[in-house]
């Protein structure tokens, strides 16, 4: 006689699991309405305020009339109504950017960043020597979290936010091999960046729409809250 045998079943990807976790929770995708509400909805009325108060025209404008300090208080000021760094994180930046030394230096590399001559790794490192020479006290400003918060709220299409534990921890469990560095640096945030383009593509069928979804869909498979 000869024994039935049960078909092995097919040990899912690591893609393909992180899908399965997302969609416990958000059944929709990217679309599900408790999405939008929990994860989605908070960062897109950010990206609209800066679109409104912040545009590259408004932005050169401050710049160029001296307005640094009106500039730099802008984009604290949007940032501050998300969750997105930590309450340390806001402080030491609101600190960095009272004295109109710090507004120049912020607001001047906030426009590089977004609109400066040169490709976006040479503006990411200039970015980043423009954060560490901002005035501080106790609070470091330069943390992953500060350098890529104000390009993903202002450009979302092209630019990623980087929380390090949150994105190691999703990278292991997509199986991507994400190339981290603590002191932040152009090859890191071309990692995380890759990270969110190969999520967007390989989950395309949840109808991402940018960055904050790429970013949405990686906070899920590593952060606490999930």
């Amino acid at each position: 006689m000869v024994l039935a045998t049960t078909p092995s079943r097919r040990r899912l990807t690591g893609p393909e699991r992180c899908r399965r976790k997302f969609l416990r929770f958000y059944p929709g995708g990217f679309r599900d309405p408790s999405y939008l509400e929990l994860e989605r909805g908070y960062k897109a009325a950010a990206h609209d305020r800066w679109a409104d108060e912040l545009g590259r025209a408004e932005l050169r404008s401050l710049i160029r009339t001296g307005e640094v300090a009106e500039a730099a208080q802008r984009a604290v000021r949007i940032e501050s109504r998300t969750n997105l760094l930590f309450s340390f994180e806001k402080m030491a930046l609101r600190d960095a950017v009272k004295s109109r030394a710090g507004a120049q230096v912020f607001a001047t590399g906030l426009y590089d960043l977004l609109h400066g001559p040169g490709g976006l790794p040479n503006r990411f490192d200039r970015w980043i020597e423009a954060v560490a020479s901002l005035p501080r006290r106790q609070t470091r400003v330069l943390t992953w979290p500060v350098v890529t918060v104000f390009g993903f709220i202002a450009q979302p299409d092209t630019h990623m936010y980087l929380k390090p534990t949150v994105t190691k921890l999703a990278a292991a469990a997509y199986g991507f091999d994400f190339v981290y560095r603590a002191q932040p640096n152009w090859e890191t945030y071309a990692s995380v960046v890759a990270f969110a383009g190969q999520v967007i593509r390989e989950q395309r069928s949840l109808r991402p729409r940018d960055m904050i979804d790429g970013q949405g869909f990686i906070w899920v498979q590593g952060s606490d809250e999930y």
